[in-house]
């Protein structure tokens, strides 16, 4: 005997939308708070670093530089391209964290599942090696096409056959692109010892030393690469509700992986590009973020797009400080702090969900 199920009535219709309007607005409040302390990251980028410099040269190699005065000299050509590049790499891993994780279906992508980070290292350490770059600005290009590549590799391979690039498809191939590039990475470094010297700190992932020249060209991938996948999210809500019932509601499921890949192939390669192949960022952030928004992805990218810069620039303040007289690349940073709260954060809902 069937039962019939009565529509709700113009009250329960007013509740509901009362309740979406509440809900809307206090995610708009808190995206609001969050811009506030990245803006409070970006000060604190400015100011602190492992050498002295009084908040009135901040001030004024900020607004109105002098670069006859050193501490506004060092605010000029190093803290504002080190805040900047922490701007954009941060919002282009916490963006494609996100749409990996979407477009996959799985909580424990980054943008190393698509094997990015590996194709990166391979092609760095082939310019460095073979072609002997020395300078940053010389060979970052080459982890970017490298990304570009070994994503392309990744899903090219996982779209065979009749399923196309199904979630655990490109799981497995990145895995194995993962392995084979690494190895092609490692004999490399095996048989050129000054390429290893050279390599083990560009692999770390920093945001010193990096020249607006690099940031300005990366800049046009990371707001291509950006606004597609802010588009993204009516399409990753349809994925997050499996395949045939994505298709069900007229989502062309294909499509919306290739685009998601795209999207992340342009916020990674750049990210690579400007930073180096930092880790944990893309994982951590859009986890904590949805603590607070749930899991609608319309909510998620933004809301990872502004957390993931601030989490990466309060990380490189961190490591500046933490070991005077030098410093502590951010890439090491990010995991060694960020760890413990994931961890704590696994444990407290029992497992990490979508």
């Amino acid at each position: 005997m069937s039962t019939a199920v009565a529509a709700p009535g113009p009250a329960g219709r007013e509740r509901a939308q009362t309740g979406r309007r509440h809900g809307a607005k206090a995610l708009t409040t808190g995206l609001f708070l969050l811009a506030v302390a990245l803006l409070a990251a970006v000060a604190l980028s400015l100011a602190v670093g492992s050498g002295d410099v009084p908040l009135r040269d901040v001030v004024h190699g900020v607004f109105d530089p002098d670069r006859s005065v050193r501490g506004q000299l060092v605010v000029q050509e190093v803290r504002i391209p080190r805040t900047l590049a922490g701007l954009l790499a941060g919002a282009a891993l916490g963006l494609a964290g996100t749409v990996m994780q979407g477009v996959t279906r799985n909580p424990l992508a980054d943008p190393g599942l698509l094997g990015i980070n590996a194709g990166a290292a391979v092609t760095v350490v082939f310019a460095m090696s073979v072609l002997s770059l020395t300078e940053p600005e010389q060979y970052i290009w080459f982890g970017f096409l490298g990304a570009c590549l070994a994503a392309g590799l990744v899903y090219g391979v996982a779209s065979l056959g009749r399923e196309g690039a199904t979630p655990v498809k490109l799981a497995l191939a990145g895995a194995a692109a993962t392995a084979l590039l690494i190895s092609l990475t490692d004999t490399m470094l095996l048989t050129d010892g000054r390429t290893y010297d050279q390599y083990r700190f560009w692999q770390v992932g920093a945001l010193d030393g990096r020249d607006l020249d690099v940031l300005l060209q990366a800049l046009p991938f990371i707001v291509a690469g950006g606004v597609l996948a802010l588009c993204m999210g009516p399409r990753l809500n349809g994925l997050a509700l499996g395949d045939d019932l994505a298709r069900g509601l007229g989502q062309r499921v294909s499509v919306a992986r290739l685009l998601g890949a795209g999207g992340v192939v342009l916020l990674c390669g750049a990210a690579t590009a400007i930073a180096g192949p930092i880790g944990f960022v893309g994982l951590a952030v859009p986890h904590a973020v949805r603590m607070f928004t749930g899991p609608d992805y319309r909510w998620i990218l933004p809301y990872s797009a502004v957390l993931a810069p601030t989490f990466l620039l309060a990380a490189d303040v961190l490591g500046r400080v933490v070991a005077p007289p030098g410093e502590v690349q951010v890439g090491v940073v990010t995991a060694a702090v960020g760890c413990v709260p994931f961890i704590l954060l696994v444990r407290r809902r029992g497992q990490v969900e979508l």
